[in-house]
């Protein structure tokens, strides 16, 4: 079950879930993928699986048993139903999901490391990097998780996943929506306590990406 269900554009939406154990039902295609999984990762999985055909079962229950496949980079489809993005994302103890209608979507959601080094800063930050590196550490850490859940996101929609060098998309620290090319993103700041991040393409673009 979804903890929280958020509407971020127009039949877009975002589902957030704590991960704390294998449900207790399961899709059989979704076991089937864990077979050769270990234990923390087939948990993670069928958390995942889960929030995504919870949050189907309410926004378009025809599409809830569908199986989901993945394309060679990893992006997940729902086969038979291409009418349909969705995304899936998890970290830090905690599931995200971004479905969407005739929308190409991702999803980022990423826990503050500890520290974050000043090359990468640099890095993903660029032109904010500076601004960023006067932060004290813990707030400098959390910062650069938002800006690369949106980075994520980004190339997550578009299928690239990291061949889509997230690092160079620019986005300002402290920022909560923007957009990048004909995608727009939402960062969920006020409404997430771990960084998490959506992206989403124009509508009726989706598979199109």
């Amino acid at each position: 079950m979804h903890g929280r269900l958020i509407e971020v554009a127009e039949r877009t939406w975002v589902g957030t879930g704590a991960i704390e154990r294998v449900p207790e039902r399961s899709h059989p295609a979704d076991l089937a993928r864990t077979a050769d999984m270990p234990s923390w990762r087939a948990r993670e999985f069928l958390a995942g699986r889960s929030l995504l055909r919870s949050m189907l079962r309410e926004l378009y229950p025809h599409s809830a048993e569908l199986e989901v496949t993945a394309s060679g980079n990893g992006k997940p489809h729902l086969l038979g139903d291409q009418g349909l993005g969705v995304s899936v994302s998890h970290d830090s103890g905690v599931v995200a999901v971004c479905v969407a209608a005739g929308r190409d979507v991702g999803v980022d959601v990423q826990g503050a490391p500890e520290k974050v080094e000043r090359a990468l800063v640099r890095r993903c930050l660029r032109a904010y990097a500076d601004e960023v590196l006067q932060l004290p550490s813990a707030r400098r850490a959390l910062e650069f998780a938002w800006v690369w859940t949106v980075q994520e996101a980004c190339v997550k929609a578009t299928g690239e996943g990291i061949g889509g060098r997230p690092w160079a998309i620019d986005v300002p620290p402290g920022a909560g929506a923007g957009t990048w090319g004909a995608y727009r993103w939402v960062s969920l700041r006020g409404a997430s306590e771990v960084p998490l991040s959506c992206a989403f393409g124009p509508a009726g673009e989706e598979g199109k990406a």
